[in-house]
């Protein structure tokens, strides 16, 4: 066993390492599979109504006794601004042409609420063991009522300076989230995105700048990204995308074509057009996918794919494969594919580190 167990003590979990709450791609069940196997779970709570949120809860607690973390954003919500509206817009109006879409139709994003006396409200009534917020912390009067109730709580730093701010607010550890991060960026000290390192230069700098625990996020996706955090001083890593892979994630086939296929990513950054770097024949896109009603469906397919690469991206991943989502059972049973894959990674840690 890594002998840092401040992480472990500290959630009272079996493993190091923390799932990232990923709102839209993941509910209660991949929550259920990771803390099943010895991890932190997460749920990402910013996007949820107070009842919907509530229920989530209460299907974790009816599968499994073990810790998990609710999680829930810190920001200013930004003023309307229909010049920057219309610039995204007009950006990907080619993707929108070609798949036959209205960009004027899409719908409104979902709400994303900062945390506030109501979210505060549930989480004295519900007391999970680590609340996590994102882009800093909540006002002190919230941050003192949740260390009240008994919650562990943790937040992102993008540089060292943020890692300070939040140990000096009352955070129990800090998750240093570097620039190769798939999530939203969590900087809330500044808003100068060139003050943003990578994981592994990061890591180092946050760990020599607080006494609390630190968990690496950013990139990570295999044993030998985990065996270099625990070197540079971290004390558990946080992984999402290596998760993406599993039965239990909500994202569509066409996006778990898009993590599989890093070479796609590779072409798209080197060509001077950003759609031709999505030959996904000479990218090596699984067959299977260029199968089936291709006369059709093959153009519409082939830009919505391009989408995605150029827009989410493709991160790295160690986790399961498969498609679909998980049903109840996946969830409760240790053949789930969250569980095996965060089991595989755990075994791989050991044989690196020990």
């Amino acid at each position: 066993m890594w002998p840092d167990r401040r992480l472990l003590d500290l959630f009272g979990i079996e493993h190091p390492i923390v799932l990232a709450p990923m709102a839209s791609a993941m509910d209660w069940k991949m929550t259920v599979a990771v803390s099943e196997a010895g991890g932190l779970g997460s749920l990402p709570c910013a996007m949820l109504a107070y009842d919907k949120a509530r229920e989530e809860v209460a299907n974790i607690r009816a599968r499994t006794e073990k810790p998990f973390n609710m999680n829930f954003f810190c920001h200013k919500p930004p003023s309307p601004d229909n010049a920057r509206e219309a610039s995204w817009r007009d950006r990907l109006k080619p993707y929108y042409d070609e798949l036959g879409l209205d960009p004027n139709t899409a719908p409104p994003p979902p709400p994303r609420v900062p945390f506030n006396d109501e979210h505060c409200e549930l989480i004295e009534e519900l007391k999970p063991v680590v609340v996590s917020f994102h882009f800093g912390l909540p006002e002190p009067r919230l941050v003192k009522r949740v260390k009240a109730a008994g919650c562990k709580m943790i937040s992102s730093a993008t540089t060292a300076a943020e890692a300070r701010w939040l140990e000096g607010q009352g955070a129990d550890a800090v998750i240093a989230q570097g620039l190769e991060a798939g999530g939203h960026r969590g900087i809330f000290l500044s808003d100068d995105i060139s003050t943003q390192p990578g994981t592994f230069a990061l890591v180092p700098q946050v760990v020599d700048a607080v006494k609390a625990p630190v968990i690496a996020a950013g990139g990570i996706g295999d044993a030998r990204g985990i065996a270099a955090a625990f070197a540079l001083g971290a004390a558990g890593v946080q992984m999402g995308t290596a998760f993406l892979h599993c039965p239990e994630s909500m994202i569509s086939v066409q996006h778990r074509e898009a993590l599989a296929d890093r070479p796609t990513r590779a072409l798209h950054r080197q060509s001077p057009d950003p759609r031709a770097g999505a030959d996904f024949r000479r990218a090596g896109l699984p067959e299977r996918s260029r199968r089936g009603n291709a006369a059709q469906n093959g153009s519409r397919e082939a830009g919505l794919r391009r989408l995605l690469v150029d827009v989410v991206g493709a991160g790295g991943g160690a986790g399961a494969g498969g498609s679909g989502r998980g049903t109840d059972a996946d969830a409760r049973g240790r053949g789930a594919g969250a569980v095996q894959g965060a089991e595989r990674i755990i075994a791989a840690r050991k044989r690196v580190l020990l």
